[in-house]
């Protein structure tokens, strides 16, 4: 019986399983590994660290069925050349097909003190830490958040929805935050950030971070509590092997999803080198088309001579409940619309998984 292990139960593990399950060969068996016993959904962690979600709310549970084995456990090494798993507290285990789907966790520059003195939301445990922190402070309490990407800009609007007694100051180093958005949708959230009183200090650099304390062009500013939204990288176990990597640590692969000298181990996600920004929709669809790939080979089929360019239908971003902004089908949108299909998709990925 093949044995195809899945590491990593976020968004494109758990497409694989969607697509898979119902078309799975009797002689294929899927193991997955995840830490946690739940499918979490990463991009409303802004909202769980701000305090307005509930936990349960962004968890889906795995889905069922005789030929899956669930093992909660964390990975802490692949080998690739004897095709083996090592877990953290579990025994080792192998493979016939692997697909490697861990993730990213925070890209902290080489700054002094940022990965022990931020906090985070690049997991479900640390945005508990984070909402647990951040819910907690004193009234008229000082909040910095680093990077003004996609995250960083929900997690200042949702906190300042949750609490407007917080002083909030997001940091950029750039000239605008939202760079990689249109300059339209840079200023409309610059707006908002504006009218809701969150301070903008763009042409960030951070040079340090202590206890309480963020150092902007060397020069130190007190908080009472740093959240980190500066960049992303490739899970530490991706890092760790040793295959061709781009410029971001992501695995470089061939057009059909798998590493070149591994045919039988496939990347999706965050930790793959794609020619689009990590994104779950990303995710997604490169999932469909790995599980395309897998049937294809398990029925002794031949592989299409290219597969088709993944294309994405868009971004979409909250400001708070009641705002938001995005580009779809290549156009800008801003206020209401985006916020009510951010919440629309949201609703139909959760009644779908769940």
């Amino acid at each position: 019986m093949k044995k195809l292990v899945l590491l990593g139960g976020g968004y494109g593990g758990m497409k694989i399983l969607e697509r898979l399950l119902p078309a799975i060969p009797e002689d294929v068996k899927v193991v997955l590994v995840d830490r946690c016993p739940y499918h979490s959904l990463k991009t409303e962690f802004y909202a769980l660290a701000a305090g307005t979600i509930p936990d349960n709310e962004i968890r889906v549970p795995f889905p069922k069925h005789p030929q899956l084995e669930t093992v909660f456990d964390e990975v802490v090494k692949i080998d690739l050349e004897n095709q083996l798993i090592y877990l953290k507290n579990s025994d080792s285990i192998c493979y016939d097909e692997l697909v490697i789907g861990l993730g990213c966790e925070d890209k902290y520059h080489r700054i002094p003190g940022a990965n022990q003195f931020t906090y985070s939301i690049q997991s479900i445990e640390e945005a508990r830490k984070t909402s647990a922190a951040l819910n907690n402070l004193p009234i008229h309490a000082k909040v910095a958040v680093v990077g003004a990407g996609l995250s960083g800009v929900e997690l200042a609007s949702e906190l300042r929805e949750s609490r407007d007694d917080l002083e909030i100051v997001i940091f950029d180093r750039g000239k605008t935050i939202l760079s990689a958005f249109p300059e339209r949708l840079s200023h409309f959230v610059n707006e908002w950030f504006q009218e809701h009183h969150i301070q903008v200090e763009n042409y960030a650099n951070i040079t340090r971070v202590e206890e309480g304390i963020l150092y902007n062009h060397d020069q130190p500013i007190p908080f009472d509590a740093i959240v980190w939204t500066a960049g992303i990288q490739p899970n530490k176990v991706v890092r760790e092997l040793e295959v061709e990597k781009d410029q971001q640590g992501r695995v470089i692969l061939s057009d059909y999803h798998h590493i070149p000298k591994y045919e039988n181990v496939y990347v999706v996600g965050d930790c793959a080198s794609l020619p689009h920004a990590p994104s779950a929709q990303l995710a997604e669809a490169q999932a469909e088309q790995i599980v395309q790939i897998m049937l294809r080979k398990w029925k002794g089929e031949a592989l299409p001579e290219s597969m088709p360019k993944i294309k994405l239908k868009g971004v979409l971003g909250s400001l708070g409940k009641k705002q938001g902004f995005g580009v779809v089908a290549d156009r800008a949108l801003t206020g209401r619309v985006p916020r009510l299909l951010k919440s629309g998709i949201l609703w139909l990925y959760k009644f779908h998984k769940g």
